[in-house]
C-alpha cells in the first residue's frame, strides 16, 4: 500500500502521532496535509517523550523524508522552536522538507483569533487561539503569506502591508466593542477605564511593519535548506514505487465540511484532504486507517452525547492522562459513540481501524458502547445526525458489555489480552464494518497488539 492516509476517527487527541511512528518504520515519505500548531502529538520512545505540533511524527526515523505538504499552516516562530528542540536532543532534522506553498500564521493571525474568542464570550468555540482560523481566512481571502515569500523580502513587505491594513482596523473595531461591554457591564471605575482605553490604543509592537518584515526575512534565512516542492517530492516517491503516509492533525468530527459544525476546525482532516493538502490525486491513496480511543474525549466547547461527568469519566480522565497536548487543558470523556465512530469510518472509506488507550478502561465494569441517539422528541436515530439541533439534544442509548479487571499493558498478541477485552473489540469492529489492526494497551511505542499478522507498508 504505497499511499496509506492516517486519520483520526473521534474529536482528536487519539493517538495518531504513535500510530504514524510505527508505521513509518516501512513508510519512506510521512506527509503532515493540514491544520497547524493547533496539534498535538505525544510520542513515548524508550520512556522518553516527544511533543509535536507541527513537524510529522515521523520526524523520530533520520531515513525517512518528513515533509509538512501546503494545506498545513505554519507559525515559523513555533516550527524552529521545535527544530531547536529536537536538535538539543539529538535529533537530526536534515530530513524536514517544508512545501512552499503552505501559509505562514502571523502576528496579526494571533491576535485576531484571541479577540475574536474574548468577543464571543460565553458563545466562544474553544479554538486554541494560535491564529489558525484567521489564517485560514486569509488564504481563502487571498491575502495570505506563503512560505515562499520568506524568500523574496520585496514580495514579503508588499505582501504582509495589504494584509495588515485591514487586521488593524478589525483590531481597533474589536477593542472599542470590548470596551463598550465592559462599560455596560459596569466593570472597573473612571480611571480604569480610561486606562484601559489608553492601553487599546497604543499600537501593538507586534504590528509594525519593518519589525514584521525584518523578523520573518531572518526566519526565511533559517528555514530556506528545508522548504522544497513537495508535492513532486511525493510524486516521485509514489512513481517510484515508494511508501508514502499521509498524516493528519484533529479529526474527523472536527472537520470543517462534516464536522460537528461551529465547533469545529478550520481545515479539513478527513481522507480526502490528503489529496489536496499534500498535492496528489485520488488515486494515489491505497488505504486509509482511522484511529479512535477505545472511550471518547473531546476538548472545547461543542456537543458530545456520551459525555461523562461523573466518577467513571474523571477516572477515565486521570489514567488516560486526558490533557491537551498543545493548550494543557482538561479532556471532557465519556463512552465510546459507535454511531459516531460509524459515521467517521464511511466518510473516510476507512479499511481499517487502531484502537488506542484499552488500558484505561481496567477495572469499568460494565462498559458502555453507543449504539443509537434517542431525540427530546422520542425519535431514534441509529445515524449519525446532519442537523446540529438533533445533535445537540440528543441522548445516547447503549450497550453494556463486560468489562476486565487485569492488566494488558504487557500483551503483545491478541491470545494475551483477557477474553473481556477480545470481546469488546470485536463488538467495535463488527458494528462499524472494519477490521482493527492494531491496539494500543500503553503510552510506551512498543505497548501495541497487532490484530493478525504486522501489515508491511511497503509497496511490493
Amino acid at each position: 500500500m504505497p499511499g496509506l492516509v492516517i486519520v483520526g476517527a473521534q474529536w482528536g487527541d487519539e493517538g495518531k502521532g504513535k500510530v504514524v511512528d510505527l508505521l513509518a518504520d516501512d513508510s519512506d515519505v510521512i506527509v503532515r496535509f493540514q491544520g497547524g500548531n493547533n496539534a498535538g502529538h505525544t510520542i513515548v520512545r524508550d520512556g522518553e517523550e516527544f511533543k509535536f505540533h507541527l513537524i510529522p511524527s515521523g520526524i523520530l526515523h533520520a531515513d525517512k523524508v518528513c515533509v509538512i505538504g501546503n494545506g498545513v499552516v505554519l507559525d515559523p516562530a513555533i516550527l524552529l522552536g521545535e527544530i531547536d528542540g529536537l536538535r538539543r536532543r539529538g535529533i537530526d532534522v536534515g530530513n524536514l522538507k517544508i512545501s512552499a506553498n503552505a501559509h505562514l500564521i502571523m502576528p496579526y493571525h494571533v491576535l485576531l483569533d484571541t479577540a475574536g474568542e474574548v468577543k464571543l464570550g460565553k458563545l466562544s468555540i474553544g479554538t486554541t487561539r494560535r491564529g489558525i482560523g484567521p489564517c485560514y481566512a486569509d488564504k481563502a481571502l487571498r491575502l495570505g503569506i506563503r512560505v515562499q515569500d520568506l524568500l523574496d523580502e520585496k514580495i514579503l513587505r508588499t505582501k504582509i502591508r495589504a494584509a495588515l491594513e485591514p487586521k488593524q482596523q478589525a483590531l481597533r473595531e474589536l477593542s472599542v466593542r470590548r470596551r463598550k461591554m465592559r462599560k455596560e457591564a459596569g466593570e472597573g471605575s473612571e480611571r480604569g477605564e480610561a486606562a484601559d482605553q489608553s492601553v487599546d490604543d497604543t499600537p501593538d509592537p507586534r504590528l509594525d511593519l519593518h519589525s514584521m518584515v525584518e523578523e520573518h526575512v531572518s526566519f526565511g534565512h533559517r528555514l530556506e535548506p528545508h522548504i522544497a516542492d513537495t508535492a513532486r517530492l511525493c510524486w516521485d516517491a509514489l512513481d517510484s514505487g515508494q511508501a508514502v503516509m499521509f498524516e493528519g492533525a484533529q479529526a474527523t468530527l472536527l472537520d470543517l465540511d462534516h464536522g460537528t459544525y461551529p465547533f469545529v476546525t478550520s481545515s479539513n482532516p478527513i481522507a480526502g484532504a490528503a489529496t489536496i493538502g499534500a498535492g496528489v490525486g485520488p488515486t494515489d491513496i491505497d488505504e486509509v486507517w482511522g484511529v479512535a480511543k477505545a472511550y471518547a474525549t473531546r476538548v472545547g466547547a461543542g456537543p458530545f452525547p456520551t459525555e461523562l461527568e461523573d466518577e467513571t469519566g474523571r477516572r477515565m480522565l486521570e489514567r488516560g492522562r486526558e490533557y491537551g497536548t498543545t493548550t494543557g487543558r482538561e479532556r471532557r470523556c465519556g463512552w465510546l459513540d459507535l454511531v459516531a465512530l460509524r459515521y467517521a469510518v464511511r466518510l473516510n472509506r476507512m479499511t481499517a481501524l487502531t484502537i488506542t488507550k484499552l488500558d484505561v478502561l481496567k477495572g469499568i465494569d460494565p462498559l458502555r458502547v453507543a449504539v443509537r441517539y434517542r431525540s427530546k422528541e422520542g425519535a431514534v436515530f441509529d445515524r449519525f445526525p446532519y442537523h446540529q439541533s438533533i445533535l445537540h439534544s440528543a441522548e445516547p442509548e447503549y450497550e453494556e458489555l463486560p468489562g476486565f479487571d487485569v492488566d494488558v499493558e504487557g500483551a503483545r498478541s491478541e491470545a494475551e489480552l483477557p477474553p473481556q477485552a477480545r470481546a469488546y473489540l470485536d463488538y467495535i469492529s463488527d458494528f462499524v464494518g472494519v477490521p482493527i489492526r492494531l491496539v494500543g494497551v500503553g503510552p510506551d511505542r512498543e505497548q501495541v497488539v497487532w490484530i493478525g499478522d504486522e501489515p508491511r507498508v511497503q509497496a511490493a
